[in-house]
């Protein structure tokens, strides 16, 4: 695609009395693991909300089908193991072409989770989440990093969990992961607030996706219920992406149960916090 054609396929338009008028170029957002969950509803509200959209899952085929129905002028999508720093490049290179060389956000929602007693999860899998929960992510900053720059006011967003505020147990390395992307986050956010560029993430509980098939059988996740959907934490993403603040918001909750979890262990003593998360995982 021509530099031309890239740059009108990512122009806002309006709708008129007197037709189409265009009205600039519209954001961009790059969103992993965007095949199904917390990454397909995202991608679907902010092309709903006029944002042009790369959709990009290790799951190629489930990511053509949802860009495929966004339209052609919406949405780009393509393969992408988050481990991979070539497929980032690659990745990259397309989506800015698309994009009208526009990286508003980065969404770093790809995520894996194996849950269980920990000594009863086969080792590799405790590797895997650290591949894709913490190595993904750092991956996609380092490699997004020249894109992100060279867009005024961009952001990144990672996908952490309410398990980042005090571990769970038996999910004990996937909040480990989640705890590195909190942390991550916050240095990375003071890092590049030189270049303008701010990063946050979204902590919300337990979400009916795909994913709550490993975990609905997890004391806490009994205890708390799964109450959120996708859209829920989606929403979260788009105020967090376009909420114009005074003061920068590094940490996002969603739902009642996470904003209360997450005050309490500011307020509370710790031996109080463990004292409350062991009783729900009971």
């Amino acid at each position: 695609m021509n530099a031309h054609a890239s740059t009108a396929q990512n122009t806002r338009t309006e709708q008129t009395s007197a037709g189409v008028r265009l009205t600039g170029p519209r954001p961009a957002i790059f969103v992993t693991g965007a095949a199904s969950g917390i990454g397909r509803a995202c991608a679907e509200l902010f092309a709903r909300r006029g944002w042009f959209v790369g959709l990009y899952d290790i799951n190629a085929d489930g990511v053509a089908s949802i860009a495929a129905a966004l339209g052609e002028h919406n949405a780009i999508s393509g393969a992408l193991d988050v481990s991979d720093p070539n497929a980032w490049k690659q990745a990259l290179a397309a989506f800015w072409v698309h994009s009208g060389e526009r990286l508003d956000v980065l969404l770093n929602n790809a995520g894996i989770l194996s849950s269980g007693r920990f000594e009863e999860v086969p080792l590799e899998k405790h590797h895997a989440m650290l591949s894709v929960n913490v190595h993904g992510m750092i991956t996609g900053c380092h490699s997004a990093f020249p894109y992100l720059r060279g867009t005024p006011l961009s952001r990144v967003i990672n996908i952490a969990s309410a398990t980042a505020i005090y571990g769970q147990p038996e999910l004990a390395t996937y909040s480990g992961t989640k705890f590195a992307v909190r942390g991550f986050t916050e240095g990375l956010d003071l890092e590049w607030s030189e270049f303008g560029i701010r990063v946050s993430d979204v902590w919300p509980s337990f979400v009916k996706t795909p994913m709550s098939d490993d975990f609905g059988h997890i004391p806490s996740a009994k205890s708390l219920g799964i109450r959120l959907t996708p859209i829920d934490v989606a929403s979260t993403v788009w105020a967090c992406a376009t909420t114009k603040r005074f003061l920068h918001k590094t940490h996002w909750t969603v739902g009642l149960q996470a904003s209360v979890l997450s005050l309490a262990t500011r307020l509370a003593p710790s031996v109080l916090t463990r004292w409350v998360v062991r009783r729900i995982a009971l």
